[in-house]
Order: structure tokens, then sequence, then C-alpha cells
């Protein structure tokens, strides 16, 4: 059934941003494209996921890898689920009335108070003991009574969604609870670890326990997919704030003049590979997929976490380079180009392998790139172990993405139009 678009002109009578019915929108909506309230939005995921980059490159370079990589997933995860939640809601029910709008506002409110909080937990997993989540916490509840009033709105004006709201409601009041007795009680490390896996599986499952199928909610494909794609961007954003951070120390003479070749190969290497990367992921039309693979959607929204976290990392990595060739790090050579290369690596592998799951189409050219992809990041890693410069290992780095782009735009391209030609066949 179709609906008008709650986005649409101002009515008639010229009352602006009344209050509409939340009765869900059309998931087939000619032009649905992301609105100004949701770009507001995502302003604040800007700041939480630099805030984690930058705990987390601070975290390497003081040679806590191992911690850092904990500190950093745990943050991401919660960042990840905050916007996927907001996003797959906005897309099937948002009315952008001034009640939709007061209400999104707070969950800004309760990102910034959870960003606000990602410093004190990184700290707390370098340093051992208990791990401090409160503020954190507190910022999430700030976001889920938002969300939970978003749903009561849902389930209370749309009686085909009432059940799907109520159950949101409920649940997410369960793992809400949850992780407050996890952040304030004073729990058993090994009671507090047990606690994360039960919670973060919950936070996965919650739509199906919801909606049962992917298709419970009106959501519309080419705007989740755009949703999803800017996103993308605001984690490669990361890869440029990275290059900046790690570039403008290493300017000779102190007055932004005198370039060196360290200062040249970083800022070409980060803004190459971040190019490189955002190229990549726009060359799948993960929208017109969606439009045919719906029952996919789980798959897709949430099989972008790690994907997000490999690109946020990345951009960490170039900060790590930037700080070892300032000789502000404790760790070698080799741990810091790793530090680029294996979220790199993390983040095409994830690319790949959503194209191949959500097409269900295996493709051997594929095979063929992602194996030259890591031999890239392979020479890479051993050209470091073998005592070359470490700037010119981040030019190697550099390369891998570009695997991809040529390989895609001489034949790749080919056999990605003969597989959406068969699934809209099928």
């Amino acid at each position: 059934m179709s609906h008008p678009d709650p986005t649409g002109p101002a009515d008639p009578g010229g009352i602006a941003h009344r209050r509409m019915p939340m009765t869900g929108r059309d998931p087939r909506e000619h032009g649905r494209v992301s609105t100004p309230l949701e770009l507001l939005f995502d302003l604040t995921f800007v700041v939480a996921v630099g805030t984690a980059a930058s705990q987390f490159a601070e975290m390497v370079a003081e040679g806590h890898p191992g911690k850092a990589v904990v500190a950093f997933a745990l943050a991401m995860f919660a960042i990840s689920v905050a916007w996927i939640s907001f996003s797959w809601f906005a897309s099937a029910f948002g009315t952008d009335d001034w009640l939709y709008r007061a209400l999104t506002m707070v969950q800004m409110m309760g990102v910034v108070v959870f960003a606000l909080g990602l410093p004190a937990m990184f700290h707390s997993v370098e340093e051992g003991g208990r791990l401090e989540l409160r503020a954190m916490v507190i910022g999430y509840v700030v976001m889920r009574i938002a969300m939970v009033l978003q749903w009561w709105r849902a389930a209370r004006e749309s009686p085909s969604f009432h059940a799907v709201g109520t159950a949101n409601i409920r649940w997410t009041v369960i793992a809400q609870a949850g992780w407050i007795v996890v952040g304030f009680a004073h729990l058993p490390l090994v009671a507090v670890f047990v606690a994360f896996v039960v919670l973060a599986v919950l936070e996965l499952v919650l739509p199906v326990l919801t909606q049962g199928s992917a298709g419970g909610t009106p959501w519309h494909p080419h705007h989740v997919s755009e949703r999803y794609g800017l996103f993308a961007i605001i984690t490669l954003g990361e890869g440029v704030v990275g290059t900046v951070a790690s570039s403008g120390d290493l300017l000779g003479g102190g007055d932004g003049t005198h370039w060196t070749g360290n200062a040249i190969a970083v800022v070409v290497a980060g803004v190459g590979l971040t190019f490189g990367m955002w190229w990549v992921y726009f060359a799948t039309p993960f929208g017109d997929i969606l439009v045919h693979r719906r029952g996919r959607g789980y798959l897709f929204g949430y099989g972008h976490i790690p994907l997000f976290m490999g690109i946020a990392a990345a951009g960490a990595g170039l900060h790590v380079a930037g700080l070892h060739l300032e000789h502000h790090t404790r760790i070698g050579e080799v741990a810091v180009v790793l530090s680029l290369a294996l979220p790199v690596g993390v983040y095409l592998l994830m690319v790949y392998l959503l194209h191949t799951l959500l097409l269900s189409v295996a493709d051997r050219f594929h095979l063929l790139l992602i194996s030259l992809t890591l031999a890239v990041l392979a020479v890479a890693v051993l050209l470091s172990a073998a005592g070359v410069a470490t700037a010119v290992c981040l030019l190697v780095v550099m390369l891998a993405p570009f695997v991809t782009v040529i390989g895609y735009e001489t034949v790749g391209h080919r056999h990605q139009r003969r597989m959406l030609r068969d699934l809209t066949a099928g």
C-alpha cells in the first residue's frame, strides 16, 4: 500500500512540520533520499567515530595493540548499533514532523554523552581492572528513551505495525537494562565478559525477535543503501583526519612551508588510500541488490559493522604511522605497517564477502582480485620487515584497494552487470 510522503511540501494551509500520523513510509517511494535531519544526526557520529579512532591510535602507539583492539571493537560495535537502530527506523517511519525532530534531537544528545564517555572506557581497558562504562551507558539510555518513544508512536498510530512496535519497545528495554547492570554494577571480570557476549548477541538478534523477517517494517532499499554509503563516508573521513594528524608535524621548519619526504609520502598514501577505499565501496550497487534481495536486509545491515570498523581503524592506522614517523611511538616499524595493512585487509574482505552473500554468487575473478590485494598488503609488511622505510611501505599499502578498482573498471563491471541481470530475471 502506498502512503503519501510525509516529508513533502507543507500543506496548503501553510502549517509546516505539523504532527503527522506515523503510519509507515512507502518502501517503493520514488526519489527517496536522506533528509537534512538525518544528515544532521550523522554529525554526532562523526564525533563518536573520531574519538574512538583517536583513542585507538594512541593506545596502539603506546604499545598496547591487543587492548586497543578490544576497546575499539567495543566502541565501534556500540556506535554502529546505535546508528543502525535510528537509520532503519527512520527509513520505515520517518515523518520529519516537530515531535519526530524533537526526539531525534534527544538521541543526538545521547550520542554526544556516549562519545564523551569513550576516553574513560579506553583508559580503563588500558589500565586493567574495572571497565568504565557509566558515561557511555548513560548516553545509550538517553538515546534509547527517545527510540522507545519513537516506537511507541509507531505502535500507537499504525495498527498494522502495532505488534512490531511493542516488541521493539519490550526487547529494547530488556537489552538496555542489561547494559545498565554491566555499566554500574561491580561485577567480576568473567561475569562482565559473559554479559557482554550475551547482550551483544541480543542486540544483533533484536530485529529478528521483533520483526521476524527483514520485511517486517516498510524500509526503503535505496534509502537504506544511501544511508550506509553516507556512514561509510563518515568513517572514511577518519582517513583524511589521520592523514592531516600524521603529516602536520612532519613539515620541516615548523611553518608549514618545508615539506619532508615523509610528509609527502603520508599525504599521498593517506589521501590515495582513502580515495581507493571509497571507490571500492561505491562500485557495488547495494540499493539495486536490496530491491531484489529484501530478505537479506539483516545481513546487509549488520554485516557492515566489521566493514565500518575496518574503515575507521585504517584512519587510525594512518595516525599511528604519522606518530611513528615523528618518533612518538613505542612500537616497531612492522607493527606500524600492520596497524594500517590489517584494517585495510578487513575492510576489503568484508566488501567482497557482502557482495558474494547478498548476490548468492561466487565469482572466480573476485577470488583473483582479493588474492592480489592480500598479496600487496603482505608485500608492504615484508618490505617493512626487510628494513624498507615506513613511508615507502605506506605507499605500497595505498595500492591495495586499487587492485579492485582496476579489476572492476577493466573486467569486473561486466561480471557485476551479468550478476545483476540474473538477479533481476530471477
